[in-house]
């Protein structure tokens, strides 16, 4: 038994600790009652804690008569204390599905310490609870095994990060929560100054601009396992307060950030006991974007991409062909063993397709027994069919999609019916698999706000050779950036950062703000870039994403403690809600 974690506290032992080199001891037990049977004469308590499972045997010889009485009237999630010694179950009473499924504990005292209602749902793996009632219900939820052994596993690897980090002689040190407004890419959220009437904190979406500073201060290696906050639309993977990795290094190129970032990884992975092999892949964001569709591939499956538009840019099928003339391109996969689904069910991935913003969806199926069935077939020389047929490595039982357009169009909706397809056709994706995208351009336009943004962020350092491009060609310039991604799910982003004022009024102007903007809203960081900046650069990885598909989960929400809803709501405690005239008033609000 492990006399440390048994100290200070009313139990010598967890529930889920005692084994067979423990018969004969006399142990206290505390945790909560989850299932009763009753079997002549004899009380039988499953016992539960974070731990895990302890059998409890209550026998009317062994305790006291009220002790008895108490055992007999238990109800579900009641909570107890029990004295008892250790014994060894017989072999035909041994649960094999419990850890300590060898041994009970044969009480001498039971106590109960409170009682419980009935809960709204079974405290157990498995259950089929909606979402919004084991949210309401939350700290009910995370009495259930499978929730607490996410959470440890979360602590686990924050722990082994922190001590990785330690090691690589890096410093934890906490930036403020309530900061500035500064465009980062969503929406932040916004808290009135009391004492400023009229002014705002806006709560960080990122440490970015503190660390940056931080380096400039002569820390050299910092990290925080941080606080952040964006007030943008949610979805499985997304909460509006979410934590973070955060990590900067002084005197670095982006080599050395990744290759510092992979031991520390590599560790991690390794106090949680999962296997994977280092060092990483590094793909161009290019070839991401060419072979995958995505710049955060799962490359766990095949199902690749495939550029075709000089097979068909001179066909009679005018859709392909006026695409391949216009500058746009073609593309398709390659789902294998679809060949034999219905013309109707094929038909409906055009809405994945139209989804993505395809106009519609081509096809091609090649059934097992041989036949070729399109509508778009007859439009196809002999000599483009072979070559398609060729350049996707048919055979039968295959199914090709494609999609023609804007490149950034064709990607997404290829990558979109790649996934879809590896989910219908449970195409095999076992264990994980890590690897680095490099080399994103810097800047990309946006056609609504008719403005350029940043592909990563705005402190990003532009390729040396593309520094000239900046005002002109400004999406020819490369930058210092890499990303890493684990099975389809960017865990973490970080660049080389620009540490010369020149570059960054630069890079901010070609953002669209004007040199008034950029005084107000950075001029604390160009005067720090102007006061002996170094080169440095970092990462941060997304801790809640991360942990998520190292639990096998499909949602954040699974390993986060108190999450929020869909709608950045919490059903538990009512968050967020109305605050009265008076706290409004003191803040110099008035609501419309």
């Amino acid at each position: 038994m492990n006399d440390l974690k048994n100290e200070y506290c009313m139990h010598t032992a967890t529930c889920g600790e005692l084994r067979k080199d423990n018969v004969g001891s006399e142990v206290v037990l505390t945790g909560w009652a989850w299932h009763n049977r009753d079997h002549g004469g004899l009380i039988f308590v499953d016992l539960r804690d974070r731990d895990g499972y302890t059998q409890v045997v209550v026998d009317p010889d062994c305790v006291s008569a009220d002790d008895f009485a108490k055992a007999e009237h238990l109800g579900r999630e009641y909570v107890l204390k029990v004295t008892g010694k250790v014994r060894e179950r017989g072999a035909d009473a041994v649960n094999p599905n419990m850890a300590t499924g060898d041994i009970e504990v044969l009480a001498s005292a039971v106590e109960v310490l409170n009682e419980s209602v009935t809960p709204p749902f079974a405290i157990e793996d498995g259950i089929e609870t909606d979402e919004t009632t084991r949210m309401k219900w939350r700290y009910l939820d995370i009495r259930r095994p499978e929730m607490l052994a996410a959470l440890t596993l979360r602590h686990r690897v924050a722990q082994a990060m922190r001590q990785a980090l330690n090691e690589r002689g890096f410093l934890e040190i906490e930036t403020p929560i309530l900061a500035n407004s500064t465009p980062e890419g969503a929406r932040d959220y916004i808290v009135p100054s009391r004492p400023n009437p009229g002014k705002f904190y806006a709560l960080p979406q990122s440490p970015q601009q503190f660390k940056q500073m931080l380096m400039m201060a002569g820390v050299e290696r910092y990290y925080q396992i941080a606080r952040c906050f964006r007030d943008e639309d949610l979805r499985a993977d997304r909460q509006p307060e979410f934590t973070q990795v955060d990590i900067e290094m002084s005197f670095v190129e982006g080599d050395d950030v990744m290759n510092m970032m992979e031991g520390v990884m590599a560790e991690t992975l390794d106090a949680i006991g999962v296997p994977h092999a280092f060092p990483l892949q590094r793909m161009p964001y290019a070839e991401a974007m060419d072979k995958y569709g995505c710049d955060r591939p799962d490359v766990r499956f095949g199902m690749l991409l495939h550029d075709i538009t000089d097979i068909v840019k001179e066909s009679g099928f005018k859709v392909f062909a006026s695409v391949a003339q216009s500058g746009g391109v073609v593309k398709a996969i390659n789902a294998k063993g679809a060949g034999d689904w219905s013309r109707g069910d094929v038909e409906k991935l055009a809405s994945i397709a139209e989804a993505n913003g395809a106009k519609g969806m081509a096809w091609v199926a090649f059934t097992t027994d041989g036949q070729e069935k399109s509508p778009i077939k007859k439009f196809f020389s002999d000599e483009e069919w072979a070559a398609l047929k060729a350049e996707m490595d048919v055979e039968p039982g295959d199914l090709l999609l494609f999609a023609a357009d804007k490149p950034e169009v064709a990607n997404a909706v290829l990558s979109a019916l790649r996934l879809h397809m590896a989910e219908a056709l449970d195409v095999p994706r076992e264990g994980h698999a890590l690897l680095w995208v490099v080399d994103f351009p810097m800047f990309k336009y946006d056609e609504e706000e008719k403005k350029y943004s940043a592909e990563h962020h705005p402190f990003t350092h532009i390729l040396e050779e593309d520094l000239d491009k900046i005002e002109d060609a400004p999406l020819e310039c490369g930058s210092y950036s890499y990303d890493l991604v684990m099975d389809g799910f960017e865990v973490g982003g970080g660049t080389i950062r620009i540490h010369q004022a020149d570059e960054q009024r630069r890079v901010l102007r070609r953002l669209g703000l004007t040199d008034e903007e950029i005084d107000e809203k950075f001029g604390h960081l160009i005067h720090a870039l102007e006061l002996g900046a170094p080169p440095h650069g970092g990462i941060a990885l997304g801790l809640d994403r991360l942990v998520m598909l190292l639990a096998g989960k499909d949602s954040i929400r699974d390993v986060i403690a108190f999450p929020k809803t869909s709608s950045a709501s919490d059903p538990m405690t009512g968050a967020p809600n109305a605050v009265t005239g008076r706290q409004l008033k003191e803040v110099n609000l008035r609501l419309l």
